[in-house]
């Protein structure tokens, strides 16, 4: 079994879309579309009928991505299960030799999610369309309404990644230990506790270090270099290790793939994060 030490760095987690054109008509290319909104959760399905990159195939955050909630124990967007989504990219006809590009319109908030779960199914050739549809269109690329169905069964074998997640027990054990240092990926205001529009209670993690996602990308939706990356993770003060966490586990994943992009060790996930931290009463919250 794989271990988070074999997946310390991820090489080249971007592609670009002239990249991605050039490589499109391969038939070992296989293109993922993962377009969401949590305002309108049909937006993505709708979105990907109207016009896809050619040849790419949709997965669903709250369907395909997450596994079902559980009231009063998990968060909002819960690790779906290895085997449940190995069966679903099989029978989308992913094969273990093929090269996945995942995208999406949202500054790959939620291609982020994508590109973790595969690189923790232990995928070795998985990359985010930087810019994402945008980019895309913005250097002329096509998108069509034809529904894609691969002329090929899938052979996809998960082999997940032992400990690439931490759970809700394991931050409490080590809250007062210098062995993580938490890092958030809301804005500072959900952080703060000023301002909390999705979960029933606001604040953060005690310890953690607000690390808004929205600083990796600039206003086109594009990493920063990765010099830049870098010094966003290097202001840090960290006190250990970094586990990423957001309000579900989406865009928290958004921060570990700007680590990699910056050539840095890959923090693991908070995978329940704020949203299933607040679950347990018991749990301690801050406010800043």
């Amino acid at each position: 079994m794989k271990t988070h030490s074999d997946e310390k760095t991820v090489v080249n987690p971007l592609i670009s879309a002239g990249q991605l054109e050039s490589l499109l008509s391969s038939e070992g290319v296989f293109v993922i579309d993962c377009r969401f909104q949590l305002e309108d959760v049909s937006y993505g399905r709708r979105a990907y009928q109207e016009g896809h990159i050619p040849g790419a195939v949709f997965l669903d955050l709250d369907e395909d991505l997450s596994s079902a909630i559980v009231p009063g124990e998990t968060g909002r967007h819960p690790l779906p299960d290895p085997a449940v989504l190995e069966a679903r990219l099989r029978e989308l006809g992913m094969r273990n030799s093929d090269h996945v590009v995942v995208y999406d319109d949202s500054s790959s908030l939620h291609a982020a999610r994508a590109w973790w779960l595969l690189v923790w199914l232990g995928h070795s050739k998985v990359q985010v369309l930087d810019g994402g549809l945008a980019a895309w269109r913005n250097q002329g690329g096509k998108t069509t309404a034809s529904m894609t169905v691969k002329a090929w069964p899938g052979n996809f074998v998960a082999q997940p990644v032992a400990d690439m997640w931490v759970s809700s027990g394991e931050v409490l054990k080590h809250l007062d230990t210098p062995k993580w240092q938490l890092i958030d990926a809301r804005a500072e205001p959900r952080f703060r506790g000023e301002h909390e529009p999705i979960d029933p209670v606001a604040g953060h993690i005690p310890g953690a270090i607000c690390l808004p996602c929205s600083g990796n990308v600039d206003e086109q939706g594009y990493f920063l270099p990765a010099a830049e990356l870098a010094k966003r993770f290097a202001a840090l003060e960290s006190n250990g290790e970094l586990v990423a966490y957001c309000g579900s586990g989406v865009t928290a994943c958004h921060n570990i793939l700007a680590a990699a992009i910056a050539g840095l060790e890959m923090p693991r996930l908070y995978a329940g994060s704020w949203s299933e931290w607040i679950t347990d009463p018991s749990r301690p919250v801050a406010k800043v």
